[in-house]
């Protein structure tokens, strides 16, 4: 278990320089919406949710350590709201070419091993990462429907205590309540923490 925490210890050092306020907030951006393969062989969209009000929208990826950590949270937070029609849609926009742990194979591979109850997308071209401007594994973004559009109203981390989940503030699951309650976001935007997304050109 030390060593577990060592680890995670190290990942921050690692990776704490690509660790950021967003230089521009990305609340009120649209999102258009886009088509991925899921890893249960289906082709995913916003569409496919017609009674949506709005998404969990995550980008994850298979080799993180940090985003490894959110297993459980991922599925607990799609069991909780995906009847209240905030679906969670998982995507992986990593390099496949620098990272060949993140092939679609092994995404369904791991979806099937850890019991995903959310569809996880496979995003090849990263198109779609890029039009969220998703920064780390995992970043976590809220979107809901206002006047037919899709509106990026939070975005950030998914909680803020990876290691500890029972001592985590729960800053996406808390955006999502307020905006099924009407309610103004308390804390629409933070910054992500995890492994850097790196974008092709």
């Amino acid at each position: 278990m030390k060593r577990f925490h060592f680890l995670i210890l190290i990942v921050g050092i690692v990776f704490s320089l690509s660790f950021s306020a967003h230089k521009v907030s990305l609340i009120g951006n649209e999102i258009k919406d886009f088509q991925l393969k899921s890893t249960d062989g289906r082709i995913v969209s916003l569409s496919s949710y017609p009674e949506a009000k709005g998404f969990m929208i995550v980008f994850t990826c298979n080799h993180c350590p940090f985003a490894k950590l959110y297993t459980d949270r991922f599925n607990q937070l799609s069991l909780k709201y995906k009847d209240l029609q905030v679906p969670l849609l998982a995507i992986n926009s990593m390099d496949t070419f620098v990272y060949e742990e993140e092939s679609y194979l092994l995404m369904c591979q791991k979806a099937k091993a850890e019991s995903y109850n959310f569809p996880y997308l496979y995003d090849a071209m990263q198109n779609v990462g890029k039009n969220f401007h998703a920064e780390h594994t995992p970043h976590a973004f809220v979107i809901w429907k206002q006047y037919g559009r899709w509106i990026i109203c939070y975005s950030g981390s998914v909680d803020d205590n990876g290691e500890h989940p029972e001592q985590a503030h729960p800053t996406m699951a808390n955006a999502v309540d307020d905006l099924l309650a009407n309610r103004t976001i308390g804390v629409p935007e933070t910054s992500s923490f995890g492994c850097a997304i790196f974008y092709r050109k």
